[in-house]
This record gives C-alpha cells, sequence and structure tokens, in this order.
C-alpha cells in the first residue's frame, strides 16, 4: 500500500472513532436527568407591629394617677398664705427675750408687719392696742414685727403711741420675706390651729380688723 493511502486509512480511522465517541457522549448526556428547579420556600410574614395605644381601662378597675407630691392637709384659699400653716416666725422682742409663733399655738394670734417710717403703721397702731385689750379674755395675742430697722427706733415709737402688745425686730428682712410681706404694713390672722385665715394689706380701719378676727375667732361677737 501506499503512504498516501496509508495516510488517509489513518485519517479514516481517526474520523471513524471520533464520530463513535461524539455519539456515545450525546446518548449519555441524554441518560442524565436534568436538575430540577429549587424550590422555594415560602417567605415567612414579617409580624405586624404591635399597636402603640393602650386598651382602654375595664370598668371594673378604675385608673389611678399618681401625684408628684403628696397633697397638703389644707388648701390655700388665696394670697396672704390664707389656708396654710404659718410660716415659721421666731424674732428677738423689742425689750428683750424672743417672740416665737408656735409657742402661741392653741391662741389666736393677729401679726403685723410695719415699720416706724409708715404712715398707715402709725395711725394702724391705735386700733391694733383697742382690739388687744378688749380681747385679751379671749386668748387674743397681737404681735407687731418691724422690718430692718433698729430696736431704738422702734421702742421710741411703740412708747409714741401707745401700743400695748409686743413688738419684734426682723432686722435683716428674712421673716418678711418667708411671709411674703412685700409691702408694708400687712396683717395675717392666724387661728388657733396656726392656719392663716385671713391677710390684708395696710391702711386698713376696723371693720376690716374685726372681720379678722373673726376669721380667727369662731363664736366670738368681735366689733369694729
Amino acid at each position: 500500500m501506499s503512504r498516501l493511502g496509508a495516510r488517509s486509512s489513518v485519517v479514516a480511522g481517526l474520523l471513524a472513532g471520533t464520530a463513535a465517541a461524539v455519539v456515545l457522549i450525546a446518548g449519555v448526556v441524554a441518560l442524565v436527568p436534568e436538575p430540577s428547579a429549587p424550590i422555594s420556600s415560602p417567605a415567612t410574614p414579617t409580624p405586624s407591629p404591635a399597636p402603640t395605644s393602650s386598651p382602654a381601662p375595664s370598668s371594673a378597675a378604675p385608673t389611678i394617677v399618681a401625684s408628684a407630691s403628696p397633697e397638703p392637709s389644707t388648701v390655700a384659699e388665696g394670697p396672704f398664705h390664707v389656708g396654710e400653716p404659718a410660716p415659721a416666725l421666731v424674732v428677738p422682742q423689742v425689750g428683750g427675750g424672743t417672740i416665737d409663733l408656735a409657742a402661741l399655738r392653741g391662741k389666736p394670734v393677729w401679726v403685723n408687719f410695719m415699720a416706724t417710717w409708715c404712715p398707715s403703721c402709725q395711725e394702724e397702731f391705735p386700733q391694733m392696742s383697742g382690739f388687744a385689750a378688749r380681747y385679751a379674755d379671749e386668748g387674743l395675742v397681737v404681735l407687731a414685727i418691724d422690718v430692718e430697722e433698729e430696736e431704738g427706733t422702734v421702742a421710741a415709737f411703740a412708747r409714741q403711741l401707745g401700743a400695748t402688745f409686743p413688738l419684734g425686730l426682723d432686722s435683716d428682712g428674712h421673716v418678711a420675706d418667708a411671709w411674703d410681706a412685700i409691702a408694708l404694713p400687712v396683717h395675717f390672722w392666724i387661728d388657733a390651729e396656726g392656719i392663716v385665715r385671713d391677710g390684708a394689706l395696710g391702711g386698713i380701719g376696723p371693720d376690716i380688723m374685726a372681720a379678722g378676727l373673726r376669721s380667727i375667732m369662731p363664736g366670738v361677737d368681735v366689733r369694729p
């Protein structure tokens, strides 16, 4: 056989072998099953947010609202600390000693913040002395508290007007501040329980004075 014929035989054999291989591979591929599509899991539902509003309270269980601080046993009824326990009052007394309002618990007390330079104070002192004398048997105590003046000045003022009640010295004004006595004169009427029952700015007459005394001496016939 010629060399050309041999090459042709070899090439023909190679082609035949390649065709057989292609047929074999195609058959194998046909036998392999196609992969099934992945089965997706159903999406988990997102929970809805809980409602922010609280359910209406049951009629069987009333709602309790806590207050920031306990309510006082007495309720203020207006200015001048009316309806409230009287603020503390401890001052030196003109002529010696100490005036302490707490020590007078059980008695009706009339407190007047004043100053000697005040024209209304000069007019009111004689009337206050008259009430102090008339109702002393009822336990009435009248106190005048001078604000930011020297003892000698206050003592001379009391002698000049014939004051029959004790005078105290609020030398730095801190007691007047605690009582909110921002204008002079000013009056407070405190009952036997230590509660302020009435108050008035100065320049008052006997009618208002008598009304203040009636508020702290119930049952007593207080006349101007």
